[in-house]
């Protein structure tokens, strides 16, 4: 009996303390002010509470046990703290936040300097992983469609290759850097923008509008930068997978390591597969190309005395995609009996920065690219080969109120196919200068002043200057003017898909002369904060921009025929954007955007509207969490205007103009889990697809080697029984995705 009440009194000791009811209380502020309606959250649990006027918290009724709570509020940085609940009957928990809205990010692609997006002189949208994981995708060409005034355009119904659109303008106007360097230009503007592993991803930063005065020629519509992650700050272990119920597998792995003290390393790895043949409009085509492919990234960041930079990376990428009729195989391709577009690429890519170890801030970047293409489109083999080395020194340099920047770069390119346009190898050395002054005015005015000269041993000396101002109102308040040109050199069959596939005959009436433009914007940006915690944030930004020397394939003159030539005239795209984020302190977060456009241009005094352009579009994430769930939920989407579409003749039955059409789709995202994510939902609601009142998309399926097509003497289709819209095998009329309704399961792992 005796040793029976020290074990009662010690089991009701023990219980007693399980059960304890203790209270965390504490205050939330922001240097020294109270930020009332802050949330704080006792992670894994479903106590949670927000501060009062006076910025004072308190979580009752919290258990024995080890626990992280979270503060957060709208436009500052979360802060976590770990804490340990023994039977102590109240325990004080302060925080203080530090404001981090994602308008004051430091960015670098507009000036080649970090600076404070807010500072920069240089409008730089700027979207993080989190965004593009709203809805989540296999490559970078599908993750921006939700992107405001940026549409993933595919070029071909068959092999579903595609290029990036700006505010209007086609895939080769749009630059896109990895770090800074121009990785992705020519031939992998077209097929190389798959197979960056999201693990890498940091952001993506956005400039819309000509940047040629700072990275030269195919920055004329915009320019997008992929910054991939510091090793030292990346997750020791990341893993995201989703499958759909077409089949689709994507696998997303990342890994950290650190060599010692000399080095950190990231490695990243992209695994995509879809070998499930749907034909859901009974065309006897595939609907979506099959495609096997990986990618591996590693980056490499050096130790080096007083913080200077030293990194290197490089990445492999390898695929085999096809489409075309259902019963093609392997040993169909190149022959005449079965139809399919196969193409195997194979790339590495190795970039790099070093900062030079001497007291001025002068740093050296360099890249090098090797793609190699080995493709069939029917019978037509398009073998290419293309490499490009970059190198560039800049040299960062502060003078009393004078923030300048001098640079140099030399860019060598190398080209080879087997068409007949390519005679012999096309070697080029392009050597440039630049240099630019930010000059502040004062606290509140500032202006810069660029202007780069390149020299094409093709086309002679292009300068480029360009001009901008920043009106900085108040904190909330910025003005910014940009003006400037650009200029483009055109390669056909690396940038336009058109002269690879079809049936169309590829006709270049000239010697091509480098495209030249003349830009205008103006952008607002205005943020806002309510008394009761709620953030909006506006932008809008209108433009101008005048081009010379365009080439614009022409479909119209000739149905059999695409035709280039410097435009006899000159072209236009003017237009307004407008972004609007919004932050509740209820869970509900809106990025909403809009954008009105006008793309023409005029020859001969006839004014047109080009092809593939739409005159507005609309874009859209809404998420909600819920907390008590733990459940987030992201509803995404983008709605698209009609656009003039490439028909064949006067006789095509297919539309002139497609319809305004939307993709949406909704994720629900379960996180209760430490370190874990479960993720799932339905991709296309809608289940909208191109040929939705059309009679068929791809013209002539039954023919596609046009055995059965009749020709006059001048070459013009002629009708027939078997054809009466006098057509030949087209798979150009395309606008959007021909894949329908699905659902996706994924799962998302990080160890910090």
């Amino acid at each position: 009996m005796k040793n029976l009440i020290p074990f009662l009194f010690f089991c009701i000791l023990i219980n007693t303390a399980s059960f304890a009811q203790v209270t965390i209380k504490g205050k939330v502020t922001s240097d020294g002010m109270p930020l009332p309606l802050a949330n704080i959250v006792l992670k894994n649990t479903k106590n949670a509470t927000i501060s009062n006027g006076d910025g004072l918290y308190s979580l009752k009724k919290v258990s024995v046990g080890n626990y992280e709570v979270v503060a957060s509020y709208t436009g500052f940085k979360s802060q976590r703290k770990n804490i340990t609940v023994t039977d102590t009957v109240t325990i004080t928990l302060d925080f203080n936040l530090k404001e981090n809205n994602s308008l004051d990010e430091v960015v670098i692609t507009g000036t080649l300097k970090p600076v404070s997006r807010i500072e920069s002189p240089v409008p730089v949208e700027v979207y993080k992983p989190v965004f593009f994981q709203k809805n989540p995708t296999a490559n970078i060409f599908e993750a921006l469609q939700n992107v405001n005034g940026v549409r993933p355009q595919l070029n071909c119904n068959v092999c579903n290759t595609g290029d990036i659109h700006i505010n209007g303008l086609e895939g080769p106007y749009t630059l896109v850097l990895i770090d800074g360097m121009p990785i992705v230009s020519g031939l992998s503007t077209v097929y190389g923008l798959s197979g960056i592993p999201n693990s890498l991803l940091e952001r993506i930063e956005i400039v819309k509008g000509p940047a040629s005065s700072l990275y030269g020629s195919e920055a004329v519509g915009g320019l997008i930068n992929i910054i991939t992650k510091n090793p030292k700050n990346a997750a020791a272990f990341s893993a995201d997978s989703f499958i759909t119920d077409w089949g689709e597998l994507n696998v997303d792995l990342g890994f950290k390591a650190n060599i010692g003290k000399t080095a950190s390393l990231l490695t990243g790895i992209n695994y995509f597969n879809y070998s499930n043949p749907v034909d859901n409009n009974n065309d006897n085509f595939t609907d979506l190309t099959l495609q096997d492919r990986i990618s591996v990234f590693q980056k490499w960041n050096f130790n080096r005395k007083n913080n200077k930079l030293f990194s290197m990376a490089g990445r492999y990428f390898y695929e085999d995609r096809w489409g075309g009729e259902l019963q093609w195989e392997k040993k169909h391709r190149g022959g005449s009996e079965v139809y399919g577009e196969s193409i195997y690429t194979k790339r590495w890519e190795l970039l790099g920065a070093y900062e030079l170890p001497i007291a001025e801030k002068m740093l050296f970047s360099f890249s090098y690219t090797d793609h190699d293409q080995n493709s069939v489109y029917g019978n037509i083999p398009y073998l290419a080969k293309q490499r490009i080395g970059f190198g560039q020194l800049t040299w960062d340099k502060k003078l009393n109120n004078h923030d300048l920047l001098f640079g140099t770069a030399l860019r060598y390119q190398y080209y080879d196919d087997n068409t007949p346009a390519t005679v012999k190898e096309d070697i080029n050395w392009i050597p440039s200068l630049f240099v630019q002054d930010e000059i502040a005015i004062n606290e509140n005015h500032k202006i810069l002043l660029g202007a780069r000269y390149d020299y094409n041993n093709n086309h002679g000396s292009i300068f480029t200057p360009r001009l901008a101002y920043k009106w900085k109102i108040d904190d909330n308040n910025i003005l910014r003017f940009n003006t400037g040109t650009g200029f483009r050199i055109v390669n056909l069959f690396t940038e336009e898909h058109a002269a690879l596939t079809g049936s169309r005959d590829v006709i270049v009436l000239e010697e091509l002369k480098p495209e030249r433009s003349y830009n205008a914007n103006i952008n607002y940006l205005k943020k806002m904060y309510t008394g009761n915690g709620n953030f909006i944030g506006w932008e809008t930004t209108a433009w101008y921009t005048h081009f010379s020397n365009s080439i614009i394939p022409d479909y119209d003159s000739n149905p059999n025929q695409v035709i280039y030539k410097n435009l006899d005239g000159f072209a236009v795209t003017k237009g307004i954007s407008t972004n609007l984020d919004m932050v509740f302190n209820n869970g509900l977060k809106l990025i909403l955007g809009a954008t009105f456009m006008d793309v023409s241009k005029t020859e001969n005094n006839i004014r047109s509207r080009q092809l593939l352009t739409e005159k507005f579009t609309g874009t859209w994430a809404i998420s909600y969490r819920i907390n008590k769930m733990f459940l987030d939920v992201d509803y995404t989407g983008n709605v698209y205007g009609p656009m003039r579409l490439p028909l064949l003749g006067d006789l095509d039955p297919r539309k002139e103009y497609s319809p305004t059409w939307s993709i949406q789709n909704i994720q629900f995202t379960f996180n209760k889990f430490k370190n874990i994510e479960i993720y799932a939902g339905v991709k296309n609601l809608l289940n909208w697809t191109p040929n939705k009142g059309n009679p068929f998309i791809i013209a002539r399926t039954n023919d596609p080697f046009d055995k059965n097509v009749d020709y006059d003497t001048n070459g013009n289709v002629q009708t027939t029984a078997d054809n009466p819209y006098a057509l030949t095998f087209d798979p150009g009329y395309v606008y959007g995705p021909n894949q329908g309704i699905r659902s996706f399961f994924g799962l998302r792992y990080t160890l910090k």
